[in-house]
């Protein structure tokens, strides 16, 4: 049997094409183990032509029996692999499988996979007493508009397995109801049997609470774009909340976690605050996207990419903060479609009192479309205060600092209808 020490390989399922995908990579070897990337189109990821970038195998598709094969082939029994896990929340319950089959530390996967079904949440926490909105899980446009008919618009019509806010809407109208249904009902090219659910809008203020094995790490509040969409354009880490506001978020997500056995490395809980009620919108059995780990990092000291990786291999998490300070994030959006032709303001934004961080996603040149979710985000600048309202402030005044300049170019632009029809695997959330 090979010793721990020669067992010095991380496997990661696919990944994040931004964000957290790369600082996993980093995370990995920062922690002594060579990370290997597992994917079947490695030009989604940028990082993977800049240095320090991960011994990369290829699949022919992400499959579980595709990518065991694999692995078996370029490790043999395996028993270099010290862990496996994923950045992506669609290939969490794949990562979560393999690592089953190679005895390694992991998730249950069948309770992973059930989660990634947001009807299923819903059912479980509903049957279970807990504050849930009103829903249908449907099959067919016809069944959509029945659904919102019954339950009465606004609606919100959604996948039930996206992320990151793709193809999520508040509809208005029946019309809208229709029209919506459509264009995620139509998205089906490999003829698997699609559903989408469409439940009431729970009006109110959201927020995130970051989980990490059965514990509440913290609680962020966010701050989401202009409707139909919910594009989320804003976090704030800690979130300035009462004391009994946070314990009602805490009770209502670790219960609500232990129903769906979901007791087992990170998750990201997302929440709205209705008029006294906590009500559990959905959770996603993998770290916050939005670059809210980062959050917490600066804010606390936690590094939720190391403490997870530290699970996978099978060390014990260190999750208590060696600091309180505030941690602010302000994203960059596209003031409306076409070609980037410049972006202004970058410097002067780095200079700000509180700034530590400002960072494009795209260069000038590149086709912007707004598709109501998060591809929308173009940047973003972080900041970091002792007090909550100089880190939010101070992230707004570096947002405003920076600005956007967009050519239009109506041959090139795809609107967000269009953009609707989007392969739930092809990316990810940053």
């Amino acid at each position: 049997m090979k010793s721990e020490r020669q067992r010095r390989v991380v496997l990661l399922i696919e990944s994040n094409t931004t964000g957290t995908g790369r600082l996993f990579v980093r995370a990995a070897r920062r922690i002594g183990y060579h990370p290997v990337l597992i994917t079947a189109r490695p030009e989604k990821y940028a990082y993977l032509s800049q240095r320090g970038a991960p011994e990369v195998v290829l699949v022919s598709r992400p499959a579980e029996d595709e990518i065991e094969a694999a692995v078996r082939r370029r490790f043999r029994d395996g028993s270099q692999i010290a862990g496996i896990t994923s950045s992506s929340e669609y290939f969490v319950a794949t990562a979560a499988a393999l690592a089953a089959h190679f005895g390694l530390p992991g998730p249950d996967a069948a309770s992973v996979r059930a989660a990634r079904d947001k009807s299923h949440q819903r059912e479980v926490l509903a049957a279970a007493g807990l504050p849930t909105p009103e829903f249908r899980a449907v099959e067919s446009v016809a069944d959509a508009v029945e659904a919102a008919g019954e339950i009465g618009c606004p609606v919100v019509v959604k996948p039930i397995d996206g992320s990151g806010s793709m193809g999520v809407r508040v509809c208005a109208t029946a019309a809208e109801t229709r029209r919506h249904a459509a264009s995620l009902l139509e998205r089906n090219p490999e003829g698997r049997r699609m559903r989408v659910l469409v439940e009431s809008l729970v009006e109110g203020s959201e927020v995130s609470v970051e989980v990490f094995s059965g514990r509440v790490v913290g609680i962020t509040t966010k701050h989401l774009g202009t409707p139909p969409y919910f594009v989320e354009v804003g976090h704030d880490y800690p979130a300035r909340i009462s004391s009994d506001t946070a314990r009602a978020l805490t009770e209502i997500v670790l219960r609500a976690s232990a129903l769906l056995g979901l007791q087992w490395g990170p998750l990201h809980w997302e929440l709205r605050i209705h008029r006294g009620s906590v009500y559990p919108i959905e959770v996603n059995p993998r770290l916050a996207g939005g670059f809210i780990p980062e959050l917490v990092r600066r804010a606390q000291g936690i590094d939720l990419i190391r403490q997870t990786l530290r699970l996978v291999v099978g060390q014990l998490p260190r999750l208590t903060g060696r600091r309180r300070r505030f941690a602010s994030i302000r994203f960059l959006i596209a003031p409306e479609p076409g070609r980037l032709r410049a972006v202004e303001g970058l410097t002067d934004a780095r200079r700000l009192e509180g700034v530590v961080d400002v960072a494009m996603y795209r260069s000038p040149g590149d086709v912007l479309n707004i598709s109501g979710d998060y591809h929308d985000r173009i940047g973003h600048v972080m900041t970091c205060a002792d007090e909550s309202g100089i880190a939010s402030s101070s992230a707004e005044r570096a947002r405003d600092t920076v600005r956007i300049r967009v050519e239009r170019s109506h041959d090139e632009v795809v609107t967000p209808r269009d953009a609707e029809r989007w392969g739930t695997a092809s990316e990810d959330v940053a």
